[in-house]
């Protein structure tokens, strides 16, 4: 399967991400791993690339993130967790209308079954 990158992907990375957060709370690196799972193996991100959408929707008021608490028992460097709040839910509904929308259009267009 060919591996989709780079401009293919802007303007989709936050919607991603959102729904990528819809399935639970994650940090930054099973959120990479939620991504390349649903995208089948064919999504091809770096994390120099999903760290600052994550920062972009905290901002926004979209995700809220926390550090992990010091009492967990794994091992290495504390780990931002990121969960998706009502907000960003909303944000997600109303993308996934307007991502539906554009196939609609653009399918009929290109000739793509609907």
């Amino acid at each position: 399967m060919q591996r989709i990158q780079g401009d293919v992907l802007r303007g989709h990375l936050e919607g991603m991400v959102l729904a990528a957060l819809s399935r639970g709370e994650a940090h930054g690196f099973e959120v990479l791993r939620r991504l390349e799972e649903l995208g089948c193996g064919a999504l091809s991100l770096k994390e120099g690339t999903l760290y600052p959408v994550l920062y972009r929707l905290e901002e926004a008021g979209l995700v809220q993130a926390a550090w992990e608490d010091d009492s967990s028992e794994r091992r290495g460097p504390r780990r931002r967790i990121y969960r998706l709040n009502k907000k960003g839910a909303g944000d997600l509904a109303r993308r996934r209308a307007d991502w539906a929308h554009f196939v609609t259009i653009v399918g009929g267009i290109l000739g793509a079954p609907a």
